[in-house]
């Protein structure tokens, strides 16, 4: 059987309907809820709900003010330590079909997470003030 360009493309199109159909539902859900919330919702400004709010105090008068190391050595500890995660899941996933040598080496990766935080704590950088 043979198709021409216009009919295979109109078939390709047909299969995008959902998708397409589904992204149109969900913007415009996502707009009548703003509008419904605009129209609904009550509007009552006052300083404290007007002011920014940064971790709970009082946002600083200059941009560039200088911020304490530990800070963003602590922000990069946990995104390591949290992306363990990212590799555990997958594996306890297939952890039967990919047997003893995954599960040894597995136990040497977390063994390494654990001597560098181990490492970290002895160094103090977990230590806040």
């Amino acid at each position: 059987m043979r198709h021409d360009g216009a009919e295979v493309r109109c078939i390709v199109i047909a299969e995008y309907w959902p998708v397409l159909l589904f992204i149109a539902v969900a913007i415009g859900l996502g707009i009548a809820l703003l509008v419904i919330g605009l129209l609904a919702g009550p509007r009552r400004p006052e300083t404290e709900k007007l002011s920014a709010y940064e971790c709970g105090f009082v946002a600083f008068e200059d941009a560039r003010a200088r911020f304490d190391v530990r800070y963003y050595l602590l922000a990069i500890l946990f995104i390591i330590f949290d992306l363990e995660v990212a590799f555990l899941f997958p594996w306890a996933v297939v952890f039967k079909q990919i047997g003893i040598i995954a599960l040894i080496e597995m136990v040497l990766f977390l063994a390494l997470l654990v001597v560098g935080f181990a490492y970290v704590w002895k160094k103090g950088a977990l230590e806040w003030e």
